[in-house]
């Protein structure tokens, strides 16, 4: 359990700018990474993973063999390395997204590395292409490292969390198109098409991310136009009554404009606990979801004790 202090402070206001350059760098990177790898449901394939010291891919193919790109906001460098024994180093500092973009892809030439993507941001509305955006060019080291402290923290919190249920369930990851960290349960059952609409996302795209039920929750920084850092858990579809369920988390509410719980991430942060604060809001809000749309919850669960043998 980590103590309060470990939490740090996040004001989306304190780095927004940053938050917004970074968020399209990330992009970059996943959009490369969706370029070279499989289909594998619900867009798995194309996440992020928080390290130790950031954010990175899998390992992606090429000619035979596999690379990575990871960020490291401890030393601040992005690093491309091969299984080859290659490795290359940005350092992230303040630069545009049009020279980041054309940074990276210049070393992924240099080691013969081809990935072809459609340089548009994904689930930003007004965005422009990366090649021709110079107006995003912030990178405070700061902030920067304390929003990774936080999706750590966060990470730590929401792999517990899944480790619970026996059903299938997503890794905790990171989605570099709505840039929140997150993880994801199912029913195994189908679930009906969305039909709303995505900026630069095609509906099919999202037709695939939500195939099946879900109850799904994580940490979001507020970018978009909410303006505050946030926990967040939703179903889909949305059970009838959801909206009205009564939690126990006393600083939890249900948004309607977003059609999510929330629990600011202040509450958590400043919290005696906050590990015991954050759990007990995904997991009452997975129960609402599970109850009101009828789960098989004996079978998706692990019950109390339930684990491996100790060794």
């Amino acid at each position: 359990m980590a103590e309060p202090s470990q939490w740090p402070e996040l004001p989306l206001s304190a780095w927004s700018e940053s938050c917004e350059t970074l968020h399209r760098w990330t992009q970059v990177v996943g959009k490369i990474q969706l370029a070279l790898t499989p289909l594998v449901n619900h867009w798995w394939n194309v996440t992020q993973l928080v390290t130790a010291r950031g954010l990175t891919t899998p390992p992606l193919p090429f000619a035979g063999g596999t690379f990575s790109i990871a960020f490291d906001f401890v030393d601040h460098r992005l690093s491309l390395t091969t299984s080859t024994g290659a490795c290359e180093e940005l350092a992230l500092t303040a630069m545009s997204v049009a020279d980041f973009y054309a940074e990276v892809m210049a070393r992924l030439e240099r080691h013969h590395i081809k990935a072809q993507i459609w340089t548009m941001p994904s689930e930003i509305a007004g965005a422009v292409a990366f090649e021709h955006d110079r107006a995003h060019a912030q990178y405070d080291p700061v902030w920067v490292q304390r929003f990774w402290q936080t999706l750590a923290q966060s990470d730590r919190v929401l792999k517990e969390f899944r480790a619970r249920f026996i059903g299938k369930a997503s890794p905790v990851h990171f989605f570099w198109g709505s840039f929140d960290l997150a993880v994801t349960r199912f029913s195994g059952r189908t679930a009906p098409p969305p039909t709303g609409s995505t900026p630069n996302v095609a509906a099919w795209v999202m037709q695939e991310a939500y195939s099946h039920e879900v109850a799904s929750c994580g940490f979001w920084p507020g970018n978009g136009g909410y303006g505050r850092a946030a926990f967040y858990a939703y179903a889909y579809p949305e059970p009838e009554s959801y909206a009205a369920a009564t939690l126990r988390t006393a600083a939890a509410f249900y948004d309607q404009g977003l059609g999510q719980f929330i629990l600011p991430y202040d509450a958590v942060r400043t919290a005696s606990d906050p590990d015991r604060v954050l759990l007990g809001f995904l997991e009452e809000t997975y129960v609402a979801a599970a109850e009101l749309a009828h789960w098989d919850r004996r079978a998706l669960e692990r019950c109390p004790g339930m684990g491996p043998s100790p060794r």
